[in-house]
């Protein structure tokens, strides 16, 4: 059984057990150019429009040679985008977001939409163009080379909440959510529009499943109220899905969402989302036996492995003895794709990310 047939198998979409519980993992630069320099595979980055995804959809030659048992890819910034770093040392990516490098991830220091009030405001902003030369050249070499052997994930992670709070600000959108202030409805309406001619143009290049990426949950608790989301977020998302069935009736789509959200997912498998990534461990209402007798017969899981504490910090018997209850739990009758619930980082040591690996590979 080849990758593809045994992440098909998990996702549900084909009849019958995988042979083993398929792999899947992300790196941040520093294990990828660790890893490619020890195993002497030349590392290719696909450099995404906000730079965190760019660890999803880079390396994948890497990371099948390790043992991923999918290819993720998605847009790249256009060939006539290039970083210039202010005296600050911040930037301006292709949204209009000024940015910096933070202890781990990049920072949104000053937002594009900072002052919107209105639906004109929202209609004067410029998105970047999908259409620009270089935005999909990787995808395309991607699915090319991988499609016979591999499920090819198209990211559009950032996709409507989490770009619009990124291009708004956190706190200005989460009240004005509340308030119900003219411009909400339009910003999510064309942070969905903009993320649809991504994906479609993903779908063009042959990708078997679309990837979302949106966080509605704090460690705690949701972030908005079950009611806010159901009348202003749902419906885009079925809007967006339902597009992308009508270009590509087998897609499968898939949300990536952290934090504690359990209340919302009956909400989302109705929106369509057939896989719940990351399974955030840790958090109210995800333990693993939860997630599988109340969600189970509506949802593939993919993540459900802490990189917070355990894979940096907890040992070697507290991390095998997680991965086999992971395993045994959300893989009981198929439905499971291991993996961290997010981008492996450096305080991992590339030891440890090995380790990881073949215990996956001898319980699996």
């Amino acid at each position: 059984m080849n990758s593809r047939e045994r992440v098909l198998r998990a996702f549900k979409r084909v009849e019958g057990l995988p042979d083993r519980i398929p792999v899947q993992f992300d790196l941040c630069r520093s294990l990828t150019d660790y890893f490619g320099k020890e195993l002497n595979i030349p590392v290719h980055y696909t450099e995404n429009l906000y730079e965190d995804v760019t660890y999803r959809i880079s390396a994948n030659e890497l990371r099948v040679a390790m043992g991923s048992d999918v290819v993720i890819t998605g847009a790249s910034v256009s060939d006539d985008y290039k970083i210039l770093k202010d005296s600050d040392g911040t930037w301006l990516n292709e949204y209009k977001m000024r940015m910096r490098q933070g202890d781990i991830y990049v920072e949104v220091v000053d937002y594009p939409l900072a002052h919107a009030e209105t639906t004109a405001d929202i209609e004067s902003y410029l998105f970047p163009d999908p259409e620009a030369p270089g935005r999909f050249r990787d995808a395309e070499a991607l699915v090319k080379k991988y499609k016979d052997e591999f499920v090819i994930i198209g990211d559009i992670e950032v996709t409507v909440f989490s770009l619009a709070h990124q291009l708004v600000g956190m706190e200005k959108l989460l009240v004005d959510m509340m308030m119900e202030t003219e411009y909400v409805m339009p910003l999510f309406e064309a942070c969905a529009d903009f993320q649809i001619q991504i994906g479609l143009k993903l779908i063009e290049k042959g990708v078997d499943a679309l990837w979302f990426g949106d966080d509605f949950g704090t460690q705690v608790s949701l972030i908005i109220p079950p009611e806010t989301f159901r009348e202003q977020l749902k419906p885009v998302y079925k809007r967006m899905i339902d597009r992308f069935k009508a270009a590509k009736p087998d897609i499968i789509p898939i949300l990536h969402c952290d934090g504690a959200v359990a209340d919302l997912l009956d909400d989302i498998r109705e929106i369509g989302f057939e896989v719940f990534n990351p399974v955030q461990p840790g958090v109210p209402g995800h333990l693993p036996q939860d997630m599988k007798t109340n969600f189970g017969d509506r949802f593939a899981f993919w993540g459900a492995i802490d990189q917070q504490e355990l894979l940096p910090k907890g040992t070697n018997e507290e991390l095998e003895r997680d991965i086999v209850e992971k395993i045994g739990i959300l893989g009981e009758g198929g439905g499971y794709m291991i993996s961290p619930a997010h981008i492996i980082q450096h305080d991992v040591s590339p030891q440890r990310v090995k380790y990881f690996l073949d215990l996956c590979r001898k319980h699996g």
